[in-house]
């Protein structure tokens, strides 16, 4: 087989991978929306009932400009990585009691959906460039 082939074959196999990237981003994404987004924006400094989450991994609990936390949330001293984000989807309460979010919210039980939303979160990241 020629090098010409491979190389073919290569670049074929390129755009199905991104092809499979670009939906898993969007099946992430569709997670993110059936769950968080009637509260939540994912673009920079768009507050709602609930703070922007872009960049939010990594950014210390309280601390998104322009929103208005709660104390306990303000005084928790947290900074959001994904297993506090894990436990704070499943149940804000137990993380940081008093906080704002719940009620209405009381959490995800499911692991694999809260695993999809906080990979989504991965994504809205001002070092990654992505979601802004």
């Amino acid at each position: 087989m020629s090098a010409a082939y491979f190389r073919s074959l290569l670049a074929a196999a390129a755009i199905v991978l991104a092809g499979a990237a670009s939906a898993a981003d969007g099946d992430l994404e569709i997670m993110f929306n059936d769950h968080c987004r009637e509260c939540h924006a994912f673009d920079k400094d768009d507050n709602r009932l609930g703070p922007s989450l872009y960049g939010v991994v990594g950014r210390k609990a309280g601390t998104e400009p322009g929103y208005a936390y709660s104390q306990s949330l303000k005084d928790s001293g947290i900074t959001w990585d994904a297993a506090t984000l894990d436990k704070w989807i499943a149940n804000p309460q137990a993380v940081i009691p008093g906080n704002a979010m719940s009620p209405p919210y009381n959490g995800i039980s499911e692991p694999a959906i809260r695993k999809k939303i906080i990979a989504f979160l991965e994504t809205l990241s001002p070092k990654t460039g992505k979601k802004n």
